[in-house]
């Protein structure tokens, strides 16, 4: 089924694009009556229920921005790892995105410290300007969403930055983020988890990078856990909110989409969650289900299993409009609680 004839059908059946679908990867897809590069992308139509909107909004549908968001299932093999996304941004691009979301770790998943120590690169290194080439190639703005970094005190530390890269589509970097919350935690069922044993935490927030799609906050996975971070950012002026993550098998079905959700819910964001999944070794596997939430929590597109991609347009009009008649930040009382998360400055 073409994207056009996509975009026929939900016009006739009056969707007005609370819709998301996914697309598996092309070395995945199953050929159809032995017919050799037959190209059957699986598509998952996720259709939102109605949602609260008492203006019209004047563009259509179709001429919203739209956001790719990949599923992958990064392992130690950094070259093989970046095929994999590599394939699915210029499947992106193809259906039109102007910005591409990936995961934390999309660069790789170690077994052990040392071995993250010793896969990590610089932002200047050879990893990132493949990434530099393939934003210029393809036109898209990405968003790499936890790169392991060895930032300028690596010789003192030996220890590496969690990093979120926002490169524009000529392949520049016009932001970085370094995760501030580490995970250092044990969860039954799941295994330990001590981020600290090789990274150090950021010392600050970005503020909120303009794209094509909106204005976007950067946080990294665990961070999503910490309302006050989501807070600052969308008050100072965040409209996107984007959480590339690798949950557990244990706290991913209990957490993973109820965070999501009140992140957006409270700062009346949309959310793009890029997520691992999958076993990335015999040490380590992650939850998945990448999704988009609308501000009024509502997930307009998710991820299937496995790596693959979702597609989503964001509406900046019903977002302005939402806000306007549900004006919670107009509504807050600082003096009673203080400024939880304090705008930046």
């Amino acid at each position: 089924m073409t994207f056009e004839l996509r975009k026929r059908l939900s016009e006739e059946i009056g969707f007005n694009l609370m819709l998301g679908f996914t697309i598996r990867p092309p070395h995945q897809l199953l050929s159809l009556l032995s017919c050799p590069g037959l190209r059957i992308p699986r598509f998952s139509v996720l259709c939102a229920p109605p949602r609260l909107r008492t203006m019209a909004v004047s563009s259509s549908s179709w001429e919203l921005p739209l956001v790719a968001v990949c599923q992958v299932t990064s392992t130690p093999d950094k070259e093989q790892n970046f095929k994999t996304c590599a394939e699915l941004i210029r499947e992106a691009a193809r259906l039109g995105a102007c910005l591409a979301f990936l995961p934390e770790a999309f660069d790789f998943i170690a077994r052990d410290p040392a071995e993250t120590r010793r896969l990590s690169e610089p932002l200047g290194g050879k990893l990132l300007e493949e990434y530099t080439q393939l934003a210029r190639e393809c036109g898209l703005w990405l968003s790499l969403g936890g790169f392991h970094e060895r930032g300028q005190d690596w010789e003192q530390t030996q220890k590496i930055y969690n990093c979120h890269v926002i490169l524009n589509n000529m392949g520049s970097v016009v932001a970085t983020y370094r995760k501030t919350h580490l995970c250092d935690v044990e969860i039954p069922g799941q295994g330990p988890m001590r981020e600290s044993n090789s990274t150090i935490p950021g010392p600050s927030l970005e503020s909120p990078i303009s794209t094509p799609a909106g204005k976007i906050g950067l946080a990294v996975c665990y961070d999503m856990r910490f309302p006050e971070l989501s807070l600052a950012l969308v008050q100072a002026g965040a409209e996107i909110l984007t959480y590339p993550s690798a949950f557990g098998s244990v706290t991913g079905p209990a957490h993973w989409e109820v965070l999501l959700r009140a992140r957006a819910i409270e700062t009346q964001c949309y959310v793009v969650a890029a997520a691992q999944c999958g076993r990335h070794h015999e040490k380590r596997a992650s939850y998945g289900h990448s999704m988009v939430v609308d501000p009024w929590g509502t997930v307009v597109a998710r991820c299937s299993e496995g790596p693959g991609l979702c597609l989503a347009r964001i509406d900046l009009n019903y977002l302005q409009q939402l806000r306007k008649q549900l004006p919670v930040f107009q509504h807050r009382r600082p003096d009673l609680y203080g400024n939880l998360g304090h705008p930046l400055s």
